[in-house]
């Protein structure tokens, strides 16, 4: 007998991905019984769950997150490389490469095999274990960067970038924004790689993650808190230093107290510097967490999936580039998805993607 097609026991529920014989769904967008989480963004990792699997670092970042109570009334770690089988479901665990514990999901049943990956990128990173490809008979894709003009530089390269305009203006700080989970601790350590071994300041919104980080083995290096100005509205401070901020702390009266900051943003949005200029980003660095246009048709040609489900992100592209190939597409409208990860915000439109 014929494995089964995925699409015959994974179905897309209001909940999110359900897989039926196994009866858990993954990233699932409210409370469930049964939840797998591919990782601790809070679009894939939800509160409230009554049992949640996870890797052990997801976990952690999910119990940081969300508080005990709140990272699933039970919780099981799956280390990569361990299996796991319920009513004659197999789970397994592999690296995403997205954030540390970052998992892309094998579930496989009656000889069929579905990969949810979650959230991917295919660059290395010196954060978390690099994506490894699983062939499969559905694999399950986000595609974010889905537009040919979305072909992300070397992020070492882009931080090479932010450490010569420090040595330009060394009398100004530069303010980086980034996202708390992942983008931060990564573009520390390759400023570590690159030679920085100064204090790098954070804003308060950063220090618990970046702590958290450090207590699963990923060194940081000296990080300090942005001091607060000796006077009420006092300002100037931080001249020659690289400071580390929530995207956004740029606009608000936090950002006074740094000597004329040089206003930088790392995501892979920087690619498009009509949103950078809206933004008021003075130094667009492209450093992204999510792969780009040329590695997501790789990761589909590796995994030799003949169908590719589509979560969100520029869904009708990719389905037609992978047509091309010989490879079904299926745009699955999962909602919520990129609703914190700031590499999904808001939807960029060809015409705006293709500035130059």
């Amino acid at each position: 007998m014929a494995p089964p097609n995925p699409d015959t026991w994974m179905r897309v529920t209001p909940q999110g991905l359900y897989c039926e014989p196994g009866d858990f769904f993954v990233d699932p967008l409210r409370p469930v019984p049964r939840a797998v989480i591919t990782h601790g963004h809070s679009d894939h990792a939800r509160p409230d769950h009554d049992a949640v699997l996870a890797t052990p670092e997801t976990l952690a970042i999910m119990r940081a997150r969300l508080g005990e109570g709140r990272a699933g009334r039970a919780q099981q770690a799956l280390r990569p490389g361990e299996t796991l089988t319920r009513d004659g479901v197999t789970i397994r665990l592999v690296p995403a490469g997205h954030v540390l514990g970052s998992a892309q999901v094998v579930i496989e049943w009656r000889g069929s095999r579905i990969v949810v990956s979650g959230d991917y990128k295919r660059r290395r990173d010196p954060t978390c274990a690099a994506f490894e490809p699983v062939p499969c008979d559905v694999f399950v894709t986000e595609a974010t960067f889905a537009l040919p003009v979305f072909r992300h530089p070397p992020a070492e390269a882009e931080a090479a970038r932010l450490l010569e305009s420090v040595r330009l203006f060394p009398d100004r700080a530069h303010l980086v924004g980034v996202y708390a989970l992942g983008k931060c601790q990564r573009l520390i350590r390759l400023l570590r790689e690159a030679g920085w071994d100064r204090p790098i300041f954070l804003h308060g919104g950063l220090q618990a993650l970046c702590t958290l980080y450090q207590e699963l083995g990923v060194g940081l290096g000296e990080l300090r808190p942005v001091p607060t100005p000796a006077k009420r509205g006092g300002g100037g401070l931080l001249a020659g230093e690289i400071v580390l901020a929530p995207s956004g702390a740029e606009a608000t009266p936090w950002v006074r107290r740094l000597a004329e900051p040089v206003v930088c943003a790392a995501s892979g949005w920087m690619r498009v510097r009509q949103r950078a200029k809206a933004k008021g980003v003075e130094l667009p660095l492209i450093v992204s967490d999510h792969a780009d246009w040329d590695e997501l048709l790789l990761t589909a040609e590796q995994v030799q999936a003949p169908e590719v489900w589509v979560t969100h992100g520029r869904e009708d592209a990719l389905i037609h580039a992978l047509a091309q190939r010989g490879v079904r597409g299926r745009a699955l409208h999962l909602v919520g998805r990129g609703e914190e990860d700031e590499e999904a915000s808001p939807e960029t439109s060809v015409a705006e993607a293709a500035q130059p």
